[in-house]
């Protein structure tokens, strides 16, 4: 009985088994790509692209002054240090004037007394001119004069001596005396003009005793410290606008027929190689006569990357050379394969490959021209993915494991 009982089980179980095995099994899903990018494939297209040349330039301030010292003195006060901005007309820097305020005092006293003088000259011009004596015959008793007028005059007209000399001619005294009174203010009035001048001229000297900020922006070169004890033509600092910057680049001359004022430059910074458009905003008007290059200034856009001072290339178009059909494609495109640029170019097999070009001139901002290593007509990736190896396999390489099945139910 026992027996029956185990072998009805064990029956039970096989079948059991069987009927799992004989369901529909579901295989389990494929793994998904850890990477899967979504190309973005274009194909090449020619444009008409003229010649050029990569200069160097220096990206420099719009404005830029260099303070210098207009009088010996030490250096008593300073605003700041490199990159501290101020607004217009804010000292940055001043020079003890002690001695100057001093000689400025002096210069006023010596005013007052010139003033003095030439009002007191014009009374006594008004008296001579009123009176017709001056202030020494009419003091005391007179009695020089009254001789004179009583007894010389007389005795000289009776003798008929009256016109012997100036002297007896009493018209002629008076206006003689009268033009010397005039002649004591016109000298009261030229000291007076001429310590005036003293004034003004030591004012300079004070103004030039500070030196302040003709526009608002940074102290970008210190060159004195705070005690320090200057001379006439030392520099001391340097003051620029840093909010609008300008490539400085020294152009050859046979390259100047093809640049005018305004017209639009493309450009690459050396911070992370950034493509620009510039405008010409400034042709010097003569060349360099030992380097035979004119300097050129391109105004750059607003909040670009970079500073005064850094490196650039600018790309000055040559009109000597006939424009030729040129690879164009976007400079998102182009990868850094160490030092040489690339591009992923899709193969026979529709897998990208990297390709070495050498590349041309900015046709704009967003499209550079190849020179050689690839050719219109072929297809490439507009905008690859950061990190691509250049051995890279899109998901459509990656074997796909064979399903899995498994019972329902359990194994």
């Amino acid at each position: 009985m026992r027996t029956s009982k185990r072998i009805g089980a064990s029956m039970a179980a096989t079948l059991a088994v069987a009927w799992a095995f004989a369901q529909p099994t579901a295989p389990l899903a494929a793994p998904v790509p850890a990477y899967a990018p979504n190309y973005n494939v274009i194909t090449v297209t020619t444009a008409k692209v003229g010649a050029d040349t990569t200069l160097g330039g220096t990206v420099v301030p719009f404005r830029e002054v260099t303070f210098s010292a207009q009088l010996p003195g030490r250096v008593k006060y300073l605003a700041g240090v490199e990159g501290d901005w101020f607004k217009e007309g804010t000292v940055l820097l001043a020079i003890d004037d002690d001695d100057l305020l001093a000689k400025r005092k002096a210069l006023f006293a010596a005013k007052a007394q010139a003033s003095a003088e030439m009002r007191n000259a014009w009374v006594q011009y008004r008296r001579q001119v009123q009176s017709g004596s001056d202030m020494a015959e009419s003091s005391g008793m007179a009695a020089p004069k009254m001789m004179d007028d009583y007894m010389t005059k007389p005795l000289q007209n009776m003798m008929g001596s009256t016109g012997m000399g100036t002297s007896n001619n009493p018209e002629l005294t008076r206006r003689s005396q009268i033009f010397a009174q005039g002649t004591r203010i016109e000298q009261a009035r030229s000291q007076l003009a001429q310590t005036e001048a003293q004034i003004q001229e030591l004012d300079t000297k004070i103004r030039d005793a500070k030196s302040v900020s003709p526009f608002s922006g940074v102290i970008v070169r210190k060159h004195v410290e705070r005690g320090d004890t200057v001379q006439p033509g030392m520099p001391l600092l340097a003051f620029a606008d840093t909010r609008n910057l300008q490539i400085k680049v020294d152009v050859p001359a046979r390259l100047m027929p093809g640049l005018r004022k305004g017209m639009t430059i493309p450009a690459k910074l050396d911070v992370g190689n950034a493509r620009i458009e510039t405008r010409v905003a400034q042709i010097y008007p003569m060349a360099d006569t030992q380097r035979h290059t004119v300097t050129v200034k391109l105004d750059m856009p607003q909040d670009v990357p970079g500073g005064p001072g850094m490196y650039a290339e600018v790309m000055i178009p040559d009109i000597t050379t006939p424009m030729e059909d040129l690879p164009v494609i976007p400079v998102a495109s182009v990868v850094q394969n160490g030092s040489l640029p690339g591009v992923y170019v899709l193969g026979a097999n529709n897998q990208p490959e990297l390709r070495m070009v050498r590349l041309g001139r900015d046709v704009d901002a967003a499209t550079v021209s190849v020179l050689s290593g690839l050719r219109a007509g072929e297809r490439i990736l507009a905008s690859p993915p950061a990190g691509m190896a250049p051995d890279w396999k899109t998901p459509a390489q990656v074997p796909t494991p064979a399903p899995v099945t498994v019972p329902k139910g359990g194994a």
